[in-house]
């Protein structure tokens, strides 16, 4: 993964070693049973961490299994201990993350107290424009990949599952997107430039991991601070602009299936889990609207006598 550069996934497989290490010792694979991997569930337990946490700490483990009985190493119907009537990985239930139209506006009109205020601002509201596009690939963003009135990326997340058929997101370059764009990006518009001083060319794998994971931290602290300051009960990060994105288009009455393919997900059941919840507003519409015969007028609605002999 480090000959790849693919840092992210290498520091993610190096915290499952170490984690697995800490509970038990150096263990073989036969080692791994059902019991093991049940055991070291209630151990991350134990020590604060959720079952969420404990599942994407388990997960390297069972690729480096499914790769150990490829190459022959291990029997899977012997010692995979993963799956049905086994051990199955647990999921954290994926929590609600949008953020309502109105509070959408508030960050759009507010004006910051200083630049760094406002390049967060601006960022974040980048992403939220933009598709919901992740802030890597906001850095990897070149100046080839802008057209007249778009721009087109292919997401950093998904380029190497997806090599044999790569999804090109397409983004409209909106008044908002050109006016943020206008205010950071770069001064030299060469189209293998970068479109934002976010990373420098010749970085190593290492530098633009770091870089990145800063430049992220920098908008989720900053823009944190400014909902609170506007009142916005929900932490902001730059999960919630992804996830505001994609439930503000459903709410304006665009399709799964749309949205889908605006987010660049595999399958359906990833972008409803992206799709939040109603405001309380629209149910209590919905609801109004079960009752609504209660309002037709009292001669227009069907009376019935209950008599012996029944109705009439």
């Amino acid at each position: 993964m480090l000959q790849e550069d693919r840092i992210g996934n290498a520091l993610n497989y190096q915290a499952s070693y170490a984690s697995i290490k800490r509970f038990k010792g150096n263990v073989l694979f036969t080692d791994i049973t059902p019991g093991f991997l049940f055991q070291f569930e209630k151990w991350m337990l134990e020590r604060g961490r959720t079952l969420g946490t404990a599942g994407i700490q388990l997960r390297p483990l069972r690729c480096i299994f499914n790769e150990a009985i490829e190459d022959g190493l291990i029997r899977r119907d012997k010692h995979y201990p993963f799956g049905r009537r086994k051990y199955q990985l647990p999921k954290s239930r994926n929590k609600k993350r949008a953020i309502g139209i109105e509070e959408i506006g508030r960050l759009y009109f507010y004006q910051p107290e200083n630049m760094d205020d406002s390049k967060a601002r601006d960022f974040w509201m980048f992403c939220y424009f933009a598709n919901g596009m992740n802030p890597k690939d906001v850095a990897y963003l070149k100046f080839k990949d802008l057209k007249d009135d778009h721009f087109t990326f292919i997401r950093a997340k998904t380029a190497r599952t997806t090599r044999e058929d790569p999804r090109e997101i397409v983004v409209y370059i909106s008044e908002e997107i050109r006016a943020i764009m206008d205010r950071w990006s770069n001064i030299d518009k060469d189209p293998n430039n970068y479109v934002f001083p976010i990373l420098e060319p010749g970085m190593s794998a290492y530098d633009r991991h770091y870089t990145i994971r800063s430049f992220v931290k920098f908008i989720n602290s900053r823009i944190t601070r400014i909902g609170n300051l506007l009142g916005i009960s929900r932490k902001l990060t730059t999960i919630v602009s992804r996830h505001s994105f994609s439930t503000q288009l459903k709410r304006s009455g665009a399709s799964t299936e749309f949205i889908q393919e605006a987010l660049e997900h595999t399958d359906k059941a990833t972008t409803e889990n992206y799709l939040d919840s109603f405001e309380i507003e629209v149910k209590k519409e919905f609801a109004g609207s079960l009752s609504a015969f209660k309002n037709q007028p009292e001669s227009k609605t069907a009376k019935v006598v209950y008599m012996k002999g029944g109705a009439i």
